[in-house]
């Protein structure tokens, strides 16, 4: 049996919009997976790894009504980057982009909601 190494359980969730800046690029998209140290996503353009972006996270407000949503403003760092190529073509990049200098109260907020998530992997 492994053990985890992971300091943040992560969640499979399709379900969050996201916005992404990487300098000249600019994209809407949505998380795959989400922990309190990253996301993992899909976008339509290759960002090289270790590049600096940009990342606007729309996450249910649990301190609110059950429909509030915020908008988390956070700064990442690619740390994983590979083609989806679909008969031999590429469709899309998945990318994993790890928080950099995430608030607290970013942190403790996107916690909140992957543990009231079901799912954790």
């Amino acid at each position: 049996m492994t053990q985890e190494r992971r300091s943040y359980p992560r969640i499979h969730d399709e379900g969050l919009a996201l916005k992404l800046n990487a300098g000249d690029f600019d994209t809407i998209t949505h998380t795959l997976d989400i922990s309190a140290s990253g996301i993992y996503c899909k976008v339509n353009k290759e960002i090289p790894l270790m590049s600096r972006v940009g990342l606007i996270l729309m996450i249910p407000d649990s301190s609110k009504d059950a429909k509030a949503i915020k908008s988390l403003e956070v700064d990442g760092v690619v740390v994983r980057e590979h083609p989806v190529i679909i008969d031999g073509e590429i469709k899309h990049y998945d990318v994993a982009i790890f928080f950099d200098n995430l608030s607290a109260k970013n942190r403790e907020m996107i916690s909140d909601y992957i543990s009231n998530k079901k799912g954790v992997i």
